[in-house]
């Protein structure tokens, strides 16, 4: 059963209102228990794991003006839950410091901007987002969960519980759409497939409504090549699941051809898995050399040449698996986030 704080209580209000998997509801799930340890963190949302503290959105209508130290943090990381903030504190005079954290890399809309400019504090997750703020900001990298997300033991006897063949697994995981460079993956893997028998390649995701006419087609696609045994399309798993699916892998691809910040790459190297990634989001400050590949996006014939090399190369492939997982332990531990996201909370807090 999901924990349900004392609304009296909570210092803290992270709101999360898409109910499908992304990247920020994948942030927040790993985020607001860690963060519930040392201050009174809640996450609002119609939906949570169970063991993330959590408010119903409703809960907000009830909830008291004042918090135990006289306002209250709302962290926003989309443009509803700006408005819902600026709507709770001028409109129901809940006492509110809001915060939002940016992904974005790319011009912002007017309406986007005129929220941005009602916040009380911003954080950008790469110094390149921090680029397109007209506000100064606090750049926070994100961070992973380097104890979910861990090597596997046995990648054979995994393989066989995941419904997975032994073999050489090559892995593109996220939303299917254009966007996510998922049919440059396709084409950069096909040919390589050709003359590598033991090759697989994994998609996984779901496509929404509008993209689901690309989906169709890139499994059509994926049929005529004659490998189609060998290309498997997998359902979307829920965030709590994802790290078997990234343990079971050789090498991880991000193809993206934009992105806000980008959590696969780091999922995948704190599972030991190296990492093929398009030079957008946050990935030219996550990825060196020794761990993995950075190409240009929409370049398949790079990319490919980037996937072969780790393909043909086990004890490179391996190492720079191990250093993956060094990298993220060192550089990128989820604790480093949410202790950085929680001395700006403490201090906005004082500011009161």
């Amino acid at each position: 059963m999901t924990t349900r704080p004392d609304l009296a209580q909570i210092d803290v209000l992270v709101p999360n209102f898409k109910r499908r998997l992304s990247g920020v509801t994948a942030t927040i799930v790993r985020l607001v228990p860690l963060q519930a340890r040392q201050m009174a963190v809640s996450a609002v949302a119609p939906d949570m794991p169970d063991h993330v503290p959590n408010i119903l959105p409703w809960h907000l209508l009830t909830m008291p003006r004042r918090g135990p130290s006289g306002a209250r943090i709302w962290h926003a990381r989309r443009n509803t839950e700006m408005l819902a903030g600026l709507l709770l504190k001028y409109v129901l005079r809940k006492r509110l410091k809001l915060v939002f954290t940016s992904a974005s890399q790319r011009k912002h809309t007017g309406y986007t901007k005129w929220l941005i400019d009602r916040m009380d504090h911003l954080i950008a997750t790469s110094q390149k987002t921090a680029g397109y703020l007209e506000h100064p900001a606090d750049v926070i990298l994100h961070g992973i969960d380097t104890d979910q997300f861990t090597p596997s033991h046995d990648r054979t006897a995994l393989r066989a519980q995941l419904g997975l063949p032994d073999s050489v697994l090559v892995g593109c995981y996220g939303r299917i759409r254009a966007q996510k460079g998922t049919g440059d993956f396709l084409e950069a893997m096909i040919p390589l497939m050709a003359d590598r028998p033991r090759v697989h390649a994994l998609i996984m995701g779901r496509a929404t409504e509008k993209h689901a006419q690309y989906e169709r087609d890139l499994r059509a696609s994926a049929a005529q090549t004659g490998l189609g045994d060998r290309i498997h399309f997998l359902p979307e798993v829920p965030v709590q699941d994802m790290a078997d699916w990234y343990r079971a892998l050789d090498l991880f691809v991000a193809p993206q051809r934009w992105e806000g910040f980008g959590l696969t790459p780091l999922e995948a190297m704190a599972c030991a898995v190296p990492v093929v990634a398009t030079k957008v989001g946050a990935f030219p400050e996550l990825i060196t050399p020794s761990v993995g590949t950075l190409v240009d996006a929409q370049d398949a014939s790079t990319m490919a040449q980037a996937i072969a090399a780790f393909l043909d190369n086990t004890a490179h492939r391996e190492a720079a698996g191990q250093a993956a997982r060094g990298h993220c332990e060192t550089s990128f531990a989820l604790e480093r986030e949410a202790d950085a996201l929680l001395a700006i909370y403490t201090r906005l807090l004082a500011e009161d």
